[in-house]
């Protein structure tokens, strides 16, 4: 039997089979007996809630570390998400002033186009005029010499010339 003064190391059996030395007008055995027998349940009691709560913090502290695992791998993929939301952002802006510098580009070379086409416009309404004034002046030749031929023609029937 255990004799140590430090009861952590007492089992319920060591508790239940103590024994205690008699002494004249010492305690009553059977007094003693049933504490022990009570404190010897209780301490057995004890035991086996200790045990549980052990387990069930063992339990927790696996669960814990189950949600620490699990909190490391939202946080990775919330930062790669992260990361790649960045990424795609900085692509599309890369990708939009790619398409306005084309579009500006397009655009210049249309303005660029339509200058030449209103330029070439001028010179075909330029040309176009002094056809014109080439074409009356013409016409205005052919008249005046019609008229003149005209003009001779009556002079030789005033004159009797048939």
């Amino acid at each position: 039997m255990m004799d140590t003064v430090n009861g952590s190391d007492w089992t319920p059996a060591d508790i239940q089979h103590k024994q205690f030395r008699k002494r004249l007008m010492g305690l009553d055995p059977r007094e003693v007996e049933q504490f022990l027998q009570m404190t010897s349940e209780e301490m057995a009691h004890l035991r086996m809630e200790s045990a549980e709560q052990r387990r069930r913090l063992g339990e927790q502290e696996k669960e814990l570390k189950e949600y620490r695992e699990r909190e490391k791998t939202i946080r990775n993929v919330l930062i790669n998400a992260h990361k790649t939301v960045e990424q795609m952002k900085a692509n599309a802006e890369r990708e939009s002033k790619l398409i306005i510098a084309d579009a500006e580009l397009k655009a210049e070379k249309m303005l660029q186009s339509t200058h030449q086409r209103l330029a070439q416009l001028h010179q075909d309404i330029a040309e176009l005029k002094r056809q014109k004034i080439q074409l009356e002046s013409r016409l205005r030749s052919t008249i005046e010499s019609y008229q003149q031929m005209l003009d001779m023609q009556k002079e030789n029937e005033a004159e009797g010339e048939p």
